[in-house]
């Protein structure tokens, strides 16, 4: 089964299956799925082609994939070009949502090499 491009993984359940696709999380999977009374735990093998069509028609009218990345994109955009404080932190490469940077705060820093001890060991000769 496939979504704006996007295969969905035959062996997984569609709640988790559908969280490929990016912009759908578990809770709206099961949201769409409740409403189109379809059991979120199905597999994709065992849907019927029109149960196939109303998923993809009802994901696709959503906000999705390229569209949602290009929204994210203008939105930080803006605070970079507002000159807002949020904006400052994504154009440092520093958390933006109040996290404390003086520990963690790894995966946007980076890993940064440690000093050690400052203490040499001895080389024998």
């Amino acid at each position: 089964m496939r979504i704006s491009g996007i295969t969905i993984p035959d062996e997984k359940q569609l709640e988790f299956g559908l969280t490929a696709v990016f912009g759908v999380g578990r809770q709206k999977a099961v949201e769409l799925l409740t409403e189109l009374s379809i059991s979120p735990r199905t597999k994709p093998g065992d849907l019927s082609t029109k149960d196939e069509n109303r998923i993809r028609e009802k994901v696709e009218s959503l906000q999705i994939e390229g569209d949602l990345k290009r929204k994210i994109s203008a939105d930080v955009k803006r605070l970079k070009d507002i000159g807002a404080y949020r904006g400052d932190r994504h154009a440092k490469r520093l958390p933006v949502r109040g996290q404390r940077t003086k520990t963690n705060a790894r995966t946007l820093k980076g890993v940064k090499k440690t000093m050690g001890s400052g203490r040499r060991k001895l080389e024998k000769t």
